[in-house]
């Protein structure tokens, strides 16, 4: 869960960075892709969504002394990873582009 958090708090890096945009807490990391991606339509709002769940696995994860993740839940976030990644790609290369 942690592993793939980082896929997807790095892929929202390298979309911040195309506004040269950054910021030293993953929640402010979040919170600026929302403004500046979400909120403007570039990124679907379910990619905001998959973001926030996977910090919220990632803290259960590293924090939690009871956490147990099933194979499934696993492969579900790895599968929003990819989905997540997807999209950034896109909107990446559409900046690109533009």
């Amino acid at each position: 869960m942690s592993r793939s958090y980082y896929s997807f708090f790095t892929a929202a890096r390298a979309l911040l960075a195309t506004k040269r945009l950054d910021s030293s807490k993953h929640s402010g990391v979040i919170a600026l892709f929302n403004q500046h991606f979400v909120k403007s339509g570039e990124v679907r709002k379910d990619a905001s969504k998959f973001l926030e769940r996977a910090k919220l696995y990632r803290e259960q994860a590293d924090y939690g002394d009871f956490f147990v993740v099933s194979v499934q839940e696993a492969e579900a976030q790895i599968q929003s990873a990819e989905e997540f990644i997807k999209e950034i790609e896109a909107a990446i290369r559409k900046l690109v582009i533009e």
